[in-house]
């Protein structure tokens, strides 16, 4: 998989694939992310990429052009599966959703900023707009690092143990269960012993019908 991701701040962008599962992913080449630097593709001293918007408002919005100049110099280069925009109004980003991803093999993420981009780039290249919930960020790229981490993690050889993504919460619209590890007892508090059992077919049931319980409590609206 191929990650170019569009950015006014590649340097706030950067550290998270700079550690833990990301980098190793990126090390192993199982992944390649690439940042782009919108005002490499702006003209002038400045390198002006934000400007007022038509009709007046409060706040900055991000220009066409260098936008364009910047999608259209990597479509040359190489077909795209999807061109995804951050943006806080679009469809809130799901395990579902990150799972299709997961499949793809060339993507492009455009960071919004300010008040957004000019409608025009989301007209003409845009397939696909991600939120990572109700609310607004500064800027489109700890979205972007969300979204990259929630689909990256599932590329084949990034975790250790494959299976682990596939019992994660939401990939069966349920949360996962309640999970112990050592001590077996601490101040008072015991594992539940179908655990300690060996018997791993009562254990599995145990867990769905935890998995269940714990879904019908905390998120309803997942069943």
């Amino acid at each position: 998989m191929r990650i170019d991701i569009i950015t006014v701040l590649p340097e706030l962008l950067k550290s998270p694939f700079e550690a833990s599962i990301l980098k190793r992913a990126i090390e192993k080449k199982l992944v390649e992310v690439h940042f782009h630097n919108l005002r490499d593709y702006s003209t002038g001293n400045y390198k002006q990429v934000d400007d007022y918007q038509f009709g007046g408002g409060a706040g900055m919005v991000l220009m066409v052009e260098p936008i364009d100049k910047c999608i259209s110099q990597l479509q040359q280069e190489r077909e795209y599966d999807e061109i995804i925009y951050m943006t806080p109004d679009g469809a809130t980003l799901s395990q579902g959703t990150a799972n299709e991803m997961s499949l793809k093999k060339n993507l492009i993420i455009l960071c919004g900023h300010y008040k957004g981009v000019d409608q025009r780039v989301r007209d003409m290249f845009v397939t696909r707009e991600i939120s990572i919930g109700d609310y607004v960020l500064s800027g489109g790229e700890l979205a972007a690092a969300v979204f990259c981490d929630a689909i990256i993690r599932l590329l084949p050889g990034v975790l250790n143990d494959e299976t682990s993504a596939l019992t994660d919460t939401f990939q069966d619209n349920l949360l996962a269960p309640p999970v112990y590890t050592r001590p077996s007892e601490y101040k008072g508090i015991k594992v539940p012993e179908i655990l300690l059992s060996g018997d791993f077919p009562k254990i599995e049931k145990w867990r769905e019908e935890q998995a269940l319980e714990r879904t019908k409590k905390r998120r309803p609206d997942l069943l």
